[in-house]
């Protein structure tokens, strides 16, 4: 793991300013909760259509937020439900919930679409999981909060409704293939930008999966060893396995699938390239593969371009109809 101070300027380039704070309006109404408890003990509005919600969870350490695109129409009256688009943002800026919206143009792409759009805090580094602990479990448990606490909370009290769609960029897009594939049934449709969908291959003269853990656990959460997240990938290989998109390809068969990455820019300018990009665009690559040796249809899109914003919204822009075309 050698290459992680190498890629930490990479990083460093890439992550975003944190938006900055639209002045909102705070209401006081009974919370939504889920069934062990979580519950939401904020809200407030920072535009027309924009709902953030601040939740208090058992199996999270800190409170974690959540901002909704509301679809036309939407009341919380119970009178109907909507199907539901979730966007999972990636691992290194500190944007957390706000990070759709702050870099693409989400907001107006869903304008016309009768679907409720739910963009969670994924932590920082967290690999949109529930941690291994050295075998201990317990927080943070990402995946625990988003498909359980936070679900159970927008269907109670949001109008969300049981058609579902998860896209995400970078270690959001990891996520959204490992949910889909790990809660079959859960989401009819999943896409991937730029994901690291392939989490046990090895590069041993170059970046890996294992070392983005290491770097992000490093930055997100310091003072956590990074084998904190799945163990060691040799000695816990099982627990890395059900939770790597690849091992669990088979697992999303039914689910309508969009998958993408650049090429890193490779050597065309003269240098190295984006190695992110680069790592991205092979695993995305081996991970379309197995797809497809499974007879399992995919829509896979390999473009030129780095690991950034630009091309994540473009790519949103693609997959959109893809994904609202099953759940609406």
């Amino acid at each position: 793991m050698g290459v992680l101070a190498g890629v930490t300027g990479v990083l460093a380039s890439i992550a975003p300013e944190g938006p900055a704070r639209v002045p909102g309006r705070r209401r006081a109404r009974p919370a939504a909760t889920a069934d062990d408890g979580a519950a939401v003990i904020g809200e407030r509005s920072p535009g027309r259509r924009t709902l953030d919600l601040t939740v208090r969870s058992p199996v999270l350490d800190r409170p974690a937020h959540a901002r909704l695109l509301l679809p036309r129409g939407w009341t919380r009256d119970g009178s109907r439900t909507w199907p539901v688009l979730w966007l999972l943002h990636g691992a290194y800026g500190e944007d957390g919930h706000t990070a759709w919206t702050a870099h693409t143009d989400v907001e107006g792409l869903t304008e016309d679409l009768d679907v409720l759009v739910v963009m969670p805090d994924g932590g920082p580094g967290a690999h949109y999981t529930d941690w291994w602990n050295r075998g201990d479990g317990g927080p943070p448990k990402w995946e625990t909060f988003h498909l359980t606490e936070l679900r159970q909370i927008l269907e109670r009290g949001y109008g969300a409704g049981a058609a579902r769609a998860v896209a995400g960029n970078a270690m959001g897009g990891t996520g959204a293939l490992a949910y889909a594939a790990r809660h079959r049934g859960l989401f009819q449709a999943a896409a991937s930008f730029s994901g690291f969908v392939h989490t046990l291959h090895r590069d041993d003269g170059g970046l890996d999966v294992a070392d983005l853990v290491e770097l992000g656990v490093a930055v997100g959460r310091p003072g956590a060893a990074w084998t904190d997240v799945w163990g060691e990938p040799g000695a816990q290989r099982v627990v890395w396995r059900q939770h790597n998109p690849y091992d669990l390809a088979d697992r999303l068969a039914g689910v309508r699938l969009y998958v993408s990455a650049g090429d890193g820019g490779g050597t065309r300018g003269g240098g190295r390239g984006d190695v992110l990009e680069t790592l991205a665009h092979t695993l995305t690559r081996d991970f379309t593969g197995k797809l497809r040796k499974l007879g399992i249809p995919v829509s896979a899109h390999f473009y030129e371009g780095t690991h950034s914003w630009t091309y994540w919204e473009r790519e949103l822009h693609a997959a959109l109809p893809v994904l609202t075309a099953v759940i609406t």
